[in-house]
């Protein structure tokens, strides 16, 4: 096997700390090809998609690919930007104002687990900038396998063909971080001052309860999150419930289903709600297709009157110093 290296020399010695911020990922383009690219290599992630691989690539490569990426096409087409992907923007936009405000105390690299900028290429900057000490940050707050633990997957694929292997610091997630519950609620005041909610939604990306059963603690890890949101907020229990959305086949996944409240909350006479998705680090498609028009077209056509949506963090001020905050906390050692 061939290592990655090349020669060093004695002022190559004693270096950086690199941080690499790895987000989901986005197709290049809302095109047929470009699509089926970005969903074959996520739906065949292992970690995404526990099912052995023999069955899976046949219900992957006939039932899935042939005609999804037609569909989701579509959905990208409906939230892309002249500038892009919400998602790849705003990703770019807050790791360019962490290397700005780093001052050269850090180096940042932008990856994503699935498209590009990929995870090995952005690693390979960070060396090629002299960085032995490496800090890795999923843009996951919650952690679940099938999230953090597949950007770890990667980063250690990428790693065991270095020669010269760094020290790395892994931050599996933040759900609890102070400063990132500060900047959820503060994000979340200026709605409920103006709307004055019957009901705040905290809505979060689903996983197949089977997940959960053997041993994932996203679960609860997301309601922690919206614990401390409204604890920091001082609402009462009454005030707000969590849900999770995103379903992907017949399984069951976590609950309660975000769409079914949409349905449900009418009925109760909740009319007037606020919705926030605290697992997004930026608006995406599930944000803004799924979350800020399917699931408003289900509340309001079931009878309420009145959503509003409160963005993602997405390159906030706020979001830029919860990263400074992670990455404080893990260079005190070093």
């Amino acid at each position: 096997m061939k290592f990655v290296g090349s020669k060093i020399t004695e002022k190559d010695i004693g270096g950086k700390v690199g941080v690499l911020v790895c987000n989901l990922g986005t197709p290049e383009s809302f095109g047929y090809w470009d699509v089926r690219r970005f969903l074959a290599q996520f739906l065949s992630d292992v970690r995404v998609i526990e099912i052995p691989k023999v069955i899976w690539w046949f219900i992957l490569q006939i039932a899935i690919l042939s005609l999804r990426p037609f569909k989701s096409g579509a959905l990208y087409k409906s939230v892309w930007t002249k500038k892009g992907s919400p998602l790849m923007i705003y990703s770019k936009r807050l790791v360019n104002k962490l290397k700005k405000q780093s001052k050269g105390k850090q180096e940042y690299a932008l990856a994503m687990r699935y498209g590009k900028p990929e995870v090995d290429k952005a690693l390979l900057e960070l060396k090629n900038k002299g960085c032995d000490k490496l800090i890795i940050i999923p843009t996951f707050p919650q952690y679940s396998g099938t999230t953090s633990a597949s950007v770890f997957d990667a980063v250690a694929d990428t790693l065991k063909r270095w020669r010269w292997v760094p020290s790395i610091k892994f931050v599996n997630g933040y759900h609890s971080n102070e400063k990132y519950i500060s900047a959820l609620a503060d994000s979340l005041k200026p709605s409920i001052k103006k709307h004055k909610p019957q009901k705040i939604v905290f809505t979060y990306h689903g996983i197949p309860k089977r997940n959960f059963d053997l041993g994932d603690p996203y679960y609860f890890f997301c309601h922690e999150t919206t614990k401390f949101v409204a604890k920091k907020l001082k609402l009462k229990k009454s005030q707000y419930l969590t849900t999770f959305q995103s379903r992907f086949g017949p399984a069951e996944w976590l609950k309660p289903y975000t769409s079914d409240k949409m349905e449900e909350l009418p009925t109760k006479g909740i009319k007037n709600i606020v919705v926030i998705a605290p697992g997004f680090s930026a608006d995406c498609l599930e944000t803004i297709e799924e979350i800020d028009e399917e699931n408003k077209e289900i509340f309001i056509e079931a009878g309420g009157q009145k959503y509003n949506y409160v963005e993602c963090l997405n390159d906030s001020n706020s979001h830029v110093k919860i990263f400074q905050d992670i990455v404080k906390k893990q260079s005190t050692s070093w």
